[in-house]
């Protein structure tokens, strides 16, 4: 039997759907959530990232606010802009595209935004946060995967999953989450020897490391869920998982389509986050009233 299709598309719509309650409710109050987007140079593929973004905000009714600058940008310029968002009460959540060029310091301009407007959840704060089991935010990706987990009712205490990849962005956090979920966890990478073997223990493997078509149907556990966060362009264009998907979808019991699958749901999540931090913003402004 082929694998249940995760429409990723259709849980993200669900996601923002009901966002709109809690939009409305701080509107009533003349507030209205904002996300600040800070792109740097002009490549094709984080532009069409940022356009996604912008146009969720106006589906779920959040400000946007899109900051180009030029890729040769110095980086005191990117970091006292960064400053001026800290400060702005219309600015909620602040995102600073990635990647940057090469002659900027992520790790500085990330750790720049205010923890408290941190949507993206890779401020040190947050990601401490996250370690150590306390609120904050969470990367968007990991996030957006859980909830995916929990609407198809996919049973985490107790089973085995596997993540493959150790991002700060998709792989660290992903592993913790599970982890807090009771899954016995455990992280593939680059160096991991005999991999298959690990992966078709997993009830639930995610795969995060960016090659195409890396994770085929010999490395899969029948009935297992699969999901694939890897957006990868081919040669000819189209998009693809890190999943040979028209062969793990005959094994797998559940996997998550490229594109359509994770994407959205990255998405979905930034606009939760936005929301939350406007939300405890307007709280904190109540208890200093």
């Amino acid at each position: 039997m082929a694998a249940q299709i995760i429409d990723g598309r259709a849980i993200a719509a669900d996601v923002r759907r009901d966002l709109g309650p809690r939009v409305a409710a701080l509107a009533a109050r003349g507030i209205r959530p904002g996300l600040a987007v800070v792109l740097v140079g002009d490549d094709p593929a984080s532009q069409v990232y940022v356009r996604n973004k912008v146009r969720a905000c106006a589906a779920t009714g959040i400000e946007s606010r899109q900051i180009a600058l030029p890729a040769r940008v110095d980086e005191t310029e990117l970091l006292a802009t960064i400053a001026g968002l800290n400060t702005d009460a219309a600015v909620h959540g602040i995102l600073v595209q990635l990647p940057l060029p090469r002659h900027l310091d992520s790790q500085r301009v990330l750790e720049a935004i205010a923890p408290h407007k941190d949507v993206d959840g890779f401020h040190p704060m947050n990601t401490g946060a996250l370690l150590a089991g306390r609120p904050g935010f969470v990367p968007c990706t990991p996030a957006g995967i859980m909830v995916m987990l929990e609407r198809c009712a996919i049973e985490l205490s107790g089973r085995r999953a596997v993540v493959v990849g150790r991002s700060n962005i998709v792989g660290k956090p992903m592993a913790l989450l599970l982890l807090q979920r009771d899954a016995t966890v455990t992280i593939c990478h680059s160096k991991t020897r005999e991999l298959p073997a690990l992966t078709r223990q997993a009830d639930v493997l995610v795969s995060a490391i960016g090659r195409p078509g890396a994770i085929g149907a010999a490395m899969v556990k029948p009935g297992g869920c699969v999901i694939d966060v890897g957006i990868n362009r081919l040669a000819d264009g189209r998009l693809a998982g890190d999943v040979d998907s028209a062969a793990v979808k005959d094994v797998a019991g559940w996997i998550t389509p490229v594109p359509g699958g994770v994407g959205p749901m990255t998405v979905a999540m930034l606009m939760a986050s936005c929301l939350r931090a406007a939300e405890l913003a307007a709280a904190s402004a109540d208890q200093d009233g």
